[in-house]
């Protein structure tokens, strides 16, 4: 019994780490590996394509674990690499985690040499680093890169306000017939095949996209009912 005039003393009990409060933590993917380098470093299709996600998966890769929490997030760069694989330019475009910011620029300060550039000029992209407890993307698909790009689409009601407006319709009558566009001349002839892992993430991407999802209140009919 508590004694009368005296105050009850809460003893506090252990804090438990349930599934409810433990943060989701995701590793660091693995860095590209010399083969995936070397054959990033002749792949000059879609602005070296191979290239641009091999250098995101390299600082990713120096960056840690990522967990859930106010340290999450994403930062966009602005990257440029000098014809050597020397890195010349480094600006953020813009970022939703000072932490996130700061650990892939220490990553980016410590990168390992990188190969020459595919094309030997100058190579200019944007990376996005995503520093998040889950997966946020996946490997890029290069099996389409050969094909040739779609025309780009020209407005015909479009107008500059200055030179004499044209008719669509007259223009859409009697403008020069689209031409074909061409294959790229420098696919390379020993293209190695996706990895299994990109096929099944993009073959997942479509299904989640293009899948039919179910109506709200609706029950999918059982295998040979009606």
């Amino acid at each position: 019994m508590t004694p009368i005039g005296s105050t009850p003393v809460a003893i506090a009990s252990p804090t438990v780490a349930t599934p409810e409060n433990t943060p989701a933590t995701i590793a660091a993917p693995p860095a590209p590996t010399d083969e995936e380098w070397k054959l990033a470093s002749t792949y000059s299709l879609k602005n070296s394509k191979r290239y641009r996600y091999n250098w995101g998966q390299q600082v990713r890769s120096m960056m840690g674990t990522a967990a859930e929490g106010p340290q999450q997030g994403h930062v966009r760069f602005l990257i440029e690499i000098a014809p050597d694989g020397k890195l010349t330019r480094v600006e953020t475009q813009w970022s939703t985690s000072e932490i996130a910011e700061i650990l892939a620029r220490k990553a980016i300060e410590s990168l390992p040499p990188l190969p020459p550039t595919p094309t030997g000029q100058p190579l200019v992209f944007e990376q996005t680093i995503a520093f998040v407890p889950y997966e946020s993307g996946w490997p890029p698909i290069y099996k389409y890169d050969c094909l040739p790009d779609p025309p780009k689409f020209r407005n015909p009601f479009v107008w500059d306000g200055i030179s004499a407006r044209p008719d669509p319709r007259v223009a859409s009558k009697n403008g020069p017939p689209a031409s074909q566009p061409k294959a790229h001349e420098d696919c390379p002839n020993d293209t190695q095949p996706d990895s299994i892992e990109a096929e099944a993430a993009d073959i997942k991407r479509q299904f989640d996209f293009w899948g039919s999802r179910p109506v709200s209140g609706s029950h999918s009919l059982a295998p040979g009912k009606n």
